[in-house]
C-alpha cells in the first residue's frame, strides 16, 4: 500500500521531516531575514545577537524554528547510516545515553534505538512549533509565560542529534563533504544557546572538547 511504500522511502529521502516555513511577510520572517544577512558576514557572535528593539521571546522563537530545519536537513542525509542496527540506543559516545520521554505521552523514559529516539524528538518539537499557543506566529498574539522554559527544552533536546551525529556518524558527513555544514550549524547553535544562556553546561559535555574547539577561535 502506498503508506507503508511512503514509510519505506521517507527515511532514506533527504529531508527527514517536513520543513516549518515561516510565512512570508511576517514580522518573524523579517527576522529570519535579518538573521540569514548577520549570518553571512560571517561573524557568528553578532548574529546570535537580539537585534535592537526585538522582543527576546519572538527572537528565540525564529531562530528555534531554523536551528530545527536545519538539524532535520542535516540528519536527513545520512538516515540511511542511523538504523536501528547501527545505533540500537540512542547515544552520544560511550558515556552517554539518552532515553525518551516526553511528559505526555511517554512519561517513563524509554530505552529506544537512536532513529526511533530521533523520530520522537523531532515529530514532538514539530508538534511544539505548530502549536499556535507556544510560537504564535501572528502579529500582536503574545508568547505564553512559560514559553522560554519550552524553548530550552527543545534546544536541550535538538543539541542530542547534533551530539549522535558527531559521535556516531561523523565518517559518513566526511564522506558526503558535509563536515563544513555541519560544523557551521553547530557553532551557530552553540553560539546561540550560550548567548542567551540556553542550555545548561552539563547537557553540553557531550561535546565539550568539539565546543571548546569551535568557539575559542572567536573569543
Amino acid at each position: 500500500n502506498i503508506s507503508s511504500l511512503f514509510r519505506s522511502g521517507s527515511r532514506s529521502s533527504k529531508t527527514f521531516k517536513p520543513k516549518k516555513n515561516i510565512p512570508e511577510g511576517s514580522h518573524q520572517y523579517e527576522l529570519l531575514k535579518h538573521a540569514e544577512a548577520t549570518l553571512g558576514s560571517g561573524n557568528l557572535r553578532m548574529a546570535v545577537m537580539l537585534p535592537e528593539g526585538e522582543d527576546l521571546n519572538e527572537w528565540v522563537a525564529v531562530n528555534t524554528v531554523d536551528f530545527f530545519n536545519q538539524i532535520n536537513m542535516l540528519y536527513g542525509t545520512i538516515t540511511d547510516f542511523c538504523t536501528e542496527e547501527s545505533c540500537p540506543v540512542m547515544s552520544a559516545g560511550p558515556k552517554y545515553e539518552y532515553h525518551w520521554a516526553d511528559g505526555t505521552n511517554i512519561k517513563k523514559p524509554i530505552k529506544c534505538s537512536a532513529p526511533k529516539y530521533i523520530d520522537y524528538l523531532m515529530t514532538w518539537v514539530q508538534d511544539q512549533l505548530d502549536d499556535e499557543t507556544l510560537f504564535p506566529s501572528k502579529i500582536g498574539v503574545p508568547f505564553p509565560k512559560n514559553f522560554m522554559s519550552v524553548a530550552k527544552t527543545i534546544l536541550k533536546r535538538l543539541f542530542r542529534v547534533y551530539a549522535h551525529i558527531y559521535h556516531q556518524h561523523f565518517d559518513p558527513v566526511i564522506q558526503l563533504q558535509e563536515e563544513a555544514h555541519l560544523n557551521t550549524s553547530f557553532k551557530h547553535f552553540i553560539f546561540f544557546v550560550q548567548e542567551f544562556n540556553l542550555i545548561d553546561r552539563r547537557e553540553l559535555a557531550p561535546l565539550q572538547e568539539l565546543i571548546e574547539k569551535l568557539t575559542s577561535k572567536d573569543r
